[in-house]
């Protein structure tokens, strides 16, 4: 199996080896590649190393953080570091596994660093290769593979870990730094983006409205249309109006 690498980028010295030691001693396992001390060399790093996983600081000379995330199109597993909390949903907008504020927690770069091995352990199967034998066998058979949907949301409820049942879900939208998940028992707030959760659902039952919501079809009741080819969804049992926008309204025309 090869092993896990990955790139800090940072423009302070001394944040960039405290993160290096803290995921030396919470992940040993890791090989930090290099250290970027601005956006051109995360680039330039990036294209020499190929690391799995890049630390990113938000403010940084040149290109921010941000704008090298958007350089690097996804081709690695994101985690920004940043004093900076306002700019949680334009990283997570950009693929971001986590979005942690300094100074680093760490029982919060921990949880992270399991998200990120969750993530990876995909690697010691070829999942390429095995998605690329299961799509001949699945045409040789005249069929498509079925996909695994997501079937659970975890999310923390006071001082305990819910597993709340996605059937169960109404509607997911998107706060300032969390994801509001409202179910049937309650509401949580989840670290997890709207675009990952909405690659995640069953398009057969959860539909997005709005760049910050999704709804559970189950539960709309009924459509009003607004102005500017807009409407709001009522729902069963809940009062909160949600909103369509017209880049999403094509999924309720038929009400």
């Amino acid at each position: 199996m090869q092993p896990i690498t990955a790139l800090i980028a940072d423009d302070e010295p001394l944040l960039r080896q405290h993160l290096r030691a803290q995921l030396q001693r919470l992940w040993p396992q890791l090989q930090v590649v290099d250290e970027a001390r601005n956006g051109h060399e995360v680039l330039e790093l990036f294209e020499a190393h190929q690391p799995d996983v890049v630390f990113l600081d938000i403010q940084m000379p040149g290109l921010n953080g941000i704008e090298a995330a958007q350089a690097l199109a996804r081709r690695a597993h994101l985690v920004f570091v940043t004093a900076f909390e306002q700019y949680a949903i334009q990283a997570f907008d950009q693929g971001a596994i986590d979005y942690l504020v300094k100074p680093l927690d760490p029982v919060r770069l921990a949880d992270t660093i399991e998200r990120l091995q969750q993530r990876l352990v995909r690697r010691e199967v070829d999942h390429a290769a095995l998605e690329l034998a299961l799509g001949r066998f699945a045409q040789a058979m005249g069929k498509q593979p079925a996909r695994a949907w997501l079937q659970w949301i975890k999310a923390s409820v006071g001082s305990s870990v819910r597993l709340i049942p996605v059937d169960q879900v109404a509607f997911i939208r998107a706060e300032e730094k969390y994801t509001l998940v409202a179910w049937d028992d309650g509401e949580a707030l989840i670290r997890r983006s709207i675009r990952e959760l909405a690659e995640e659902l069953d398009p057969a039952h959860f539909v997005q409205t709005h760049r910050s919501v999704i709804v559970n079809l189950k539960y709309v009741r009924e459509m009003v249309r607004g102005v500017n080819e807009t409407a709001e969804l009522h729902l069963h049992g809940r009062s909160e109006l949600l909103p369509v926008s017209r880049s999403y309204l094509h999924h309720f025309r038929q009400m």
